[in-house]
């Protein structure tokens, strides 16, 4: 079973085609008009893309107590190699 996509350009235009049709459509055009969709393309899902990655790396594992607890330790271990070494 095909799956049809409703394509709207430049809010003027609406379409209703086949996905390889589709496919099909961008295969005609020549390379600066798929650069244009490409750029377009890539405006577009930058937003999702990036909440993407920053949701991926979000983590629970850490609490600020944590980090101030191994920050305290290394400028402690810090502070006695400066000790001894005058």
């Amino acid at each position: 079973m095909q799956q049809t996509l409703c394509v709207i350009f430049m809010d003027t235009v609406q379409l209703n085609v086949e996905r390889n049709q589709f496919y099909g459509l961008l295969q005609t055009l020549d390379n600066s008009d798929k650069m244009e969709i490409y750029k377009f393309l890539k405006k577009l899902l930058f937003r999702d893309r990036m909440e993407n990655l920053l949701e991926s790396l979000k983590t629970n594992e850490l609490s600020m107590e944590d980090i101030t607890e191994v920050v305290e330790e290394v400028r402690q271990e810090r502070y006695d190699r400066g000790i001894q070494n005058t």
